[in-house]
């Protein structure tokens, strides 16, 4: 049985408790992340920190713990747990008023809400997916307007899911006015003439911390990138195609709405992506 974390105390996860009006269950009303485990060790801790700090910021709400507190929670679950490949959750909202209400409860008489536990995830590096690829579908982005905020509104990403799996697809990515946005858990990228191309960051899409990373790294490895909107169909037409998140790195699309992107395989510039991003990402690690 896991040992999770529930303010302020570790204990056994079916002790874990919360109110029935707890903002995070009746509104949403909270943000998260999720940071990847490798070999007993947090990726990327320092960017998920940074972007957790901006979505409490942009919904009013302080952080409760710091910098500081927070990886030692990380590591206690690591070593509590045994984790040695996975992710570590983290969730924080508003909190409980005692009752329900559309107006937001006072700071300082409501204390927020601190759930953390891990998933055991011993795969994480060698997925199948990231050697097979993965077939996704496209639908309409109907989604709320902040996307760039992680909050826990994850109600449709879970229908997409859902949708893409009704026709054994693996994932969808979503439209919005003729271009995608990005994966129901993921940003999108394409592989155009030898270059780079992903939607640039506004309220359309989430920032993604993996998708930093690694555009970062490939503009060490001078690789060429072009941030810009992109449609199915020219994705359909790219000559690869990927998909980058903190649970999946980096993972070849293979095809879209059942047509294969070229010959159907994952491609030499998505694969060499993936092994700079581990590589780069494992050294510094903590």
């Amino acid at each position: 049985m896991r040992t999770v974390y529930l303010n302020g105390s570790f204990i056994p996860e079916n002790e874990a408790k919360i109110s029935i009006f707890d903002r995070g269950f009746l509104m949403s009303d909270g943000v998260y992340e999720v940071t990847s485990v490798i070999e007993r060790k947090l990726i990327d801790f320092e960017g998920h920190f940074h972007r957790l700090e901006r979505s409490l910021f942009e919904l009013d709400m302080k952080n409760p713990l710091t910098k500081e507190v927070l990886l030692s929670i990380h590591k206690s679950l690591i070593n509590k747990n045994g984790v040695n490949n996975g992710l570590i959750y983290l969730q924080i909202t508003r909190g409980s008023a005692g009752d329900r209400d559309f107006v937001f409860p006072d700071p300082e008489t409501t204390p927020q809400t601190v759930v953390l536990f891990s998933q055991n995830k011993e795969n994480l590096l060698d997925s199948p997916s990231a050697i097979s690829g993965i077939k996704i579908i496209s639908i309409e982005d109907q989604r709320w307007g902040r996307r760039d905020i992680k909050t826990t509104q994850l109600l449709y990403p879970s229908i997409g899911k859902m949708m893409a799996k009704k026709v054994n697809a693996d994932d969808a990515w979503m439209v919005q006015d003729g271009y995608v946005t990005e994966g129901t858990s993921n940003n999108a990228y394409i592989i155009k003439n030898g270059k780079i191309i992903t939607r640039a960051k506004s309220n359309d899409i989430l920032h993604g911390i993996t998708r930093a990373a690694v555009l970062r790294f490939a503009e060490e490895a001078q690789m060429e990138i072009e941030e810009r909107n992109f449609s199915i169909s020219e994705a359909r037409d790219a000559e690869e195609a990927f998909i980058t998140s903190a649970s999946s790195f980096v993972t070849p699309v293979v095809s879209i709405d059942g047509q294969n992107i070229a010959n159907g395989s994952p491609g030499p510039m998505t694969q060499r992506l993936r092994e700079i991003y581990l590589d780069e990402s494992i050294k510094t690690a903590i």
